[in-house]
């Protein structure tokens, strides 16, 4: 099973930094905040699918904060996770945390 959560933290970091390069790549090789939030909520089924990240990402960071209240990760890997959540997003956050929290029960 680690080798999966591994794998989806591979993948976690190449799938969604493609489609930034693929934007990027349509607007002339130039970044533009206002036009990628433009893009981002242009229609309702967008806006689900960002409603939904956003709730999933929000929980995930909540839970991580209370690990670490209650002593039950550390803090550099507490900023480990946040620095994953932030700097590429809950696609590899989650992953990450479950690779590393993984414990096979035979």
């Amino acid at each position: 099973m680690k080798k999966v959560f591994a794998l989806l933290c591979i993948v976690g970091v190449v799938y969604p930094y493609y489609y930034i390069f693929k934007f990027i790549e349509t607007n002339n090789w130039q970044w533009s905040t206002s036009l990628f939030f433009e893009q981002i909520n242009q229609n309702y089924a967008m806006n689900i699918l960002n409603a939904d990240l956003t709730i999933a990402a929000t929980s995930f960071l909540i839970f991580l904060i209370y690990r670490l209240r209650v002593k039950a990760i550390k803090k550099n890997q507490f900023i480990k996770y946040l620095a994953s959540l932030f700097i590429v997003g809950f696609s590899l956050a989650l992953p990450l945390y479950l690779y590393d929290n993984y414990k096979k029960n035979n």
